[in-house]
């Protein structure tokens, strides 16, 4: 099968560079980049007007499969990943059964081979059912396939445990996906404890209890000399430790969302439960300091965190909601829209940190560029096209967002993975 896709313009995310060469795709890898390509090709999309990415690795995603299927599952999951632009998902553990044996791997795995083409990637649990007591077999988790280790939905409280899996993770070369909040702190509260929690007579989840332990798991990874992952950043101050830490040559590395880049706590007074997230949304200072991180690089990747609930979950009172929100379809025209647009990035940052630095973090090879025998994984997009969010037209089975409504800049015109398209617009 050989796909050609001529006349767009074709971002490098390593090389920080827009170029307006022509792409053919052959058995599965980029065979040539060069302008004005004159080849025979089963398929030829012009792309015209059009920017030219490498699919994006979304390393943050619930695909609520096995057990809770009745959120999502890897085939509304995926179907939803490639309206995105999405070609590649990390997928976290807390599924019931917790996918902490190889058994779940392989099942994921099977599932996902059935899907519509978007690669995905399983994490497997650090401790056993996610309890935080004993450690789970990493090297028989990665020898089913698991990518990264992670308790996501759940901080790993005890530092003993942390530090013993950060070694075993460091000689099998996996990264652990940290879930940083001090669950004595945090306890099961719905909102950022500030303004609107006093407002509404709530008690509030502390900045501080993501911040001690986004501290704690540097300073083992300092220690340890393992790499550690900090999951959806939501602080200023976490950004600042963060920071402060790579500046040391700690093997830091993190992630945000796009609802920690655009709103903030004041959400949770117009749109309720569905503003509800974990970490919770936070103040605009936070929100200027994930932008500043995301600028300078402290934060490496953007994520989903794509969190699936059905609609009677959500319409319960505040209290008593599930915590999260889906974003795979929308979370490559919210960045244009809050970043590009706004003149915060430029694109091909932008893609480094939604394609790229996600790749090289989970060691997937091939993935992230567009470079002579790298994965046919690509995303052709119009940054300037918009469009109205409506979840009612969305591939996932959530509807969870409280983005709906809302105008963006930036629409996805095809997705190819493995040099096939899985996704056109229209």
């Amino acid at each position: 099968m050989k796909l050609l896709i001529k006349n767009g313009s074709v971002i490098d995310p390593a090389g920080d560079a827009i170029s307006r060469i022509d792409l053919l795709l052959e058995d599965g890898k980029v065979a040539l980049l060069e302008r004005g390509l004159e080849v025979e090709a089963d398929q030829t999309i012009d792309a015209a007007g059009l920017m030219v990415a490498p699919g994006l690795v979304d390393m943050h995603v619930h695909l609520r499969d096995p057990g809770l299927t009745y959120k999502e599952d890897v085939f509304t999951g995926t179907a939803a990943a490639a309206r995105g632009g999405v070609t590649s998902l990390v997928c976290m553990a807390n599924t019931q059964p917790v996918t902490d044996s190889p058994e779940q791997i392989r099942y994921v795995l099977d599932r996902a081979a059935q899907g519509s083409g978007v690669r995905v990637y399983p994490v497997g649990a650090v401790s056993r059912e996610m309890k935080g007591i004993e450690l789970t077999d990493a090297e028989e988790l990665k020898q089913a396939g698991a990518v990264a280790l992670s308790d996501d939905g759940c901080n790993v409280d005890n530092a003993d445990l942390m530090r013993d899996a950060l070694i075993r993770a460091k000689r099998l070369n996996m990264p652990i996906l940290s879930h940083c909040e001090d669950t004595s702190m945090a306890g099961n509260r719905a909102v950022n404890e500030g303004r609107v929690s006093r407002k509404l007579w709530m008690e509030g989840r502390p900045a501080i209890a993501e911040e001690i332990m986004v501290m704690r798991d540097a300073m083992l990874a300092e220690e340890t000399g393992a790499p550690v992952h900090i999951c959806h950043v939501s602080t200023a101050r976490s950004v600042s430790i963060i920071r402060s830490m790579k500046k040391k040559g700690v093997a830091i590395t993190c992630e945000t969302c796009p609802q920690y880049f655009i709103l903030t706590e004041d959400e949770i007074l117009t749109q309720g439960s569905l503003a509800r997230v974990n970490p919770p949304l936070r103040t605009q200072k936070d929100v200027r300091g994930i932008i500043s991180g995301l600028r300078d690089g402290t934060i490496d990747a953007i994520a989903t965190d794509h969190a699936p609930h059905s609609a009677e979950e959500k319409a319960r009172p505040l209290a008593k909601a599930p915590s999260g929100m889906i974003g795979l379809e929308t979370s490559l025209a919210l960045s244009l829209t809050y970043l590009y647009h706004t003149g915060k990035l430029e694109l091909p940052a932008l893609i480094r940190r939604m394609a790229y630095n996600p790749a090289n973090i989970l060691h997937l090879a091939h993935k992230g560029r567009l470079v002579l025998g790298s994965d046919a994984d690509v995303v052709i997009f119009d940054p300037d096209e918009s469009w109205v969010i409506d979840p009612e037209q969305f591939a996932s089975k959530g509807r969870n967002t409280p983005f709906a409504g809302q105008t963006v800049k930036g629409r996805v015109k095809y997705t190819i993975a493995g040099g096939r398209v899985i996704y056109k617009e229209g």
